[in-house]
């Protein structure tokens, strides 16, 4: 992943093999990104790039960040949960998203039709992370597969590692294993997934 803000813009995060090439995600959102970029900088963030992307801070904290897709590019915001919205243009990014987080843009030119909008939205943020306001943490019972609930129940050790690990950790094992259809498959994910819980790691860890 990139770590140098300027080769994000010019060749992409450096996450997939479109890595610096004219098929890279960037390139199409090019002209829509560095206004999203300038629109940022004018607000007074502090520009980093942050798991090979750019993000923008105030006041020590996550404001935003940007990313490209094949069928659009976006303005994701930490803590989005307290914003107020007016404008209904937030969206989740996903049925997994608690949150509704993101202005997507399917357009290069929509950038600049929302800039009043988007400079609002990050004011009122910045005001948030300045007077260290955060979301309230809500306890969320994760509803466990059966076949993930057998695995722990005959097997102490795993079943302790499992609930050793974060709730983010272990949600993402119950995202991984809800998207397959069939009982078997699930059987054979938990196998697959046991060294990582064991190590204290997400589905998605390395």
């Amino acid at each position: 992943m990139v770590r140098d803000i300027d080769d994000y813009f010019a060749k992409g995060c450096g996450r997939c093999g479109r890595f610096a090439t004219a098929d890279c995600s960037t390139r199409a959102w090019a002209p829509g990104l560095a206004e999203l970029r300038r629109i940022c900088l004018a607000a007074g963030l502090v520009e980093t790039v942050k798991w090979g992307q750019p993000c923008y801070m105030h006041a020590g904290r996550n404001i935003v960040i940007l990313g490209a897709l094949r069928g659009d590019f976006r303005i994701s915001f930490f803590d989005a949960a307290l914003l107020r919205d007016p404008e209904q243009v937030l969206e989740k990014q996903g049925p997994n998203t608690r949150h509704a987080d993101a202005i997507r843009f399917t357009d290069n030119l929509q950038v600049a039709a929302r800039e009043e909008v988007l400079t609002a939205y990050l004011r009122e943020a910045m005001r948030n992370a300045a007077a260290g306001k955060r979301v309230p943490k809500q306890p969320h019972a994760l509803e466990l597969p059966a076949e993930l609930i057998t695995a722990l129940d005959a097997d102490a050790e795993l079943a302790t590692a499992f609930r050793s690990l974060t709730p983010g950790r272990q949600r993402s094992y119950v995202i991984a294993l809800a998207s397959a259809k069939a009982a078997a498959t699930r059987v054979a994910r938990i196998a697959k997934f046991r060294s990582r819980i064991l190590a204290g790691k997400g589905a998605q860890e390395r």
